[in-house]
């Protein structure tokens, strides 16, 4: 049984690893965040100690560890994304391994300085990047494997995940604390991307606005021609006549991939393999890491290939705060 601390317990995320957590057999023995709405913890760990102060919460830890002899195996991340560095770094200085959300980071000259504090501590840093443990991505990248090398697929992915005023009004709104549409819902999909197809070799912006994001990716063995958006207008009739808010579609050379479903176990299965000295690190993070941060300070480009891109057509929204 390891033991575990977590921060960032109140936000959207988090209730997947405390479920992590408890299925692996491990203990949360403290958690921290500045929001107190966290009753979501009964279901978990009723015992863990909880602070809404920083300062608290790491001088709790200090005490395990001199006091009562206490050694913290595992910090789990779950703040924004702009938090992530300086909460890893703390994770590690306290004498721990670091379970971070994505995105990891949100530049790729981060990963280089978190290598050298794991180097100087000896412990290990450690991202969720779920999609590599979908049956559906898995199935995927053995089709990609076993075919021909000189052989490119053609790629079209949509996601359109609705986000309601909140969203504006919170840190994910601002581009300086989340990077953006790209890193809030787009990172593991194009870590996901590059995991199947291989390096990067091109990566092209049409379109990075507060509710959505186009492009063109090329990795070694795809074409990707990419659309993001959290505008719940751009969702399909037929699926808001079901009550949903969400459309996610992938196709490879014009074949739907279908991952609709098994997302809900893969933060678990995340956590088996990190505890089982499989899990993915700094430099499996690097290359999604870098596609969001060049989306996000690329120069944006016009292109045929963009016009006819069948979610192009859309019609534009006004920033909520304009």
């Amino acid at each position: 049984m390891k033991n575990f601390a977590l921060i960032g317990a109140a936000g959207y995320i988090a209730p997947r690893h405390l479920k992590a957590i408890k299925d692996t057999n491990n203990l949360l023995l403290a958690a921290l965040d500045k929001n107190d709405s966290v009753g979501v913890m009964d279901s978990y760990f009723p015992e863990a100690s909880f602070f809404t102060e920083f300062e608290r919460f790491d001088r709790h830890i200090e005490k395990l560890k001199r006091e009562n002899k206490t050694k913290l195996d595992y910090v789990s991340i779950c703040t924004p994304n702009y938090l992530h560095d300086a909460h890893i770094r703390m994770a590690l200085r306290s004498g721990a391994n670091a379970i971070c959300e994505k995105p990891l980071v949100l530049n790729p000259w981060n990963i280089d300085a978190l290598q050298a504090i794991e180097k100087e501590t000896g412990n290990k840093i450690y991202t969720i990047l779920q999609l590599r443990h979908h049956q559906a991505i898995l199935d995927l990248k053995k089709k990609v494997e076993q075919s021909p090398r000189d052989k490119m697929f053609d790629v079209d992915l949509t996601y359109l995940t609705s986000r309601g005023k909140w969203y504006y009004a919170s840190w994910k709104g601002d581009i300086s604390k989340s990077g953006g549409i790209a890193s809030n819902i787009g990172v593991h999909f194009f870590d996901m991307l590059s995991w199947v197809f291989g390096a990067l070799k091109r990566n092209i912006v049409y379109e990075h606005t507060h509710d959505r994001a186009t492009g063109y990716l090329e990795f070694e063995r795809a074409r990707v021609k990419w659309f993001l958006s959290i505008d719940y207008n751009l969702i399909p009739e037929e699926v808001k006549n079901k009550g949903q808010r969400t459309y996610r579609s992938i196709t490879v050379d014009g074949n739907e991939v279908e991952f609709s479903h098994g997302f809900t176990e893969l933060h678990t299965e995340s956590y088996k393999a990190i505890l089982n000295g499989k899990g993915y690190g700094l430099e499996d993070a690097r290359t999604s890491i870098k596609i969001v941060h060049e989306i996000r300070n690329s120069e944006l480009k016009d292109s045929i290939e963009n016009k006819t891109h069948r979610m192009f057509f859309m019609p534009k929204t006004k920033h909520p705060f304009s």
